[in-house]
């Protein structure tokens, strides 16, 4: 095995077009941008917290993403029509 040429990576690529279409290509790029992203943030974060540089970094918390509010139990069962 050695290294892939031009004519080998254009046969590569022929090949993923033909499979997967090239509608669906863009969002799988996507989705792989977005799990790399997530991946180098979530290893800096883990790096930064084990030789503890948390404290040089102004680190805000994160806020949820959507909070619903909650209500107390009333005790009751809900009813689904009346």
């Amino acid at each position: 095995m050695g290294n892939l040429g031009f004519t080998e990576i254009m046969i590569i690529l022929l090949v993923v077009l033909l499979l997967f279409g090239a509608k669906r290509l863009p969002e799988m790029g996507a989705s792989i941008g977005k799990g790399l992203r997530e991946f180098k943030r979530s290893l800096t974060e883990t790096q930064e917290s084990i030789m503890g540089n948390d404290d040089k970094r102004n680190l805000q918390p994160r806020e949820p993403e959507e909070t619903t509010p909650s209500k107390a139990p009333s005790g009751e069962p809900k009813r689904l029509s009346q």
